[in-house]
């Protein structure tokens, strides 16, 4: 056994992560974000239920700066979980399975979720909705 001082096995800060385990772990980030973000949504359809004034606090909490990063951030889980999902039913059809193909559709995915992101924050004039 080589005792160079190198760990025994691979360790996350030496070898380079392939692009499809970084969209694996990102897939199910996103999943648990959009979590958070239906519980802010059910709080925003609670405000609009009540009088004016929970509603203005809830909508001033989501124009503000970090309500809007908040937003966009929302925006780009759906949409890349929108892309990967559509992306793990045309494997479920057994296709895409070559080690070039799901490289090229990872970075596919990945750049569709932008993309839709950036159109529909441009559509909506950056109102998140």
């Amino acid at each position: 056994m080589s005792t160079d001082g190198r760990p025994l096995s691979p360790h996350v800060t030496i070898y380079r992560w392939p692009i499809t385990m970084v969209l694996s772990i990102l897939h199910r980030i996103t999943g648990v974000a959009m979590s958070i973000g239906l519980l802010v949504y059910v709080l925003w359809l609670e405000a609009i239920a009540f009088e004016s004034m929970p509603y203005d606090t809830v909508k001033g909490a989501l124009d503000s700066v970090i309500g809007q990063v908040l937003l966009l951030g929302w925006s780009f889980c759906f949409f890349f979980h929108l892309a990967n999902g559509i992306r793990h039913l045309i494997w479920d059809t057994g296709r895409l399975f070559e080690k070039h193909q799901a490289d090229r559709s990872a970075w596919f995915v990945l750049s569709a979720s932008v993309v839709m992101t950036a159109g529909y924050w441009l559509v909506t004039g950056g109102q998140g909705g």
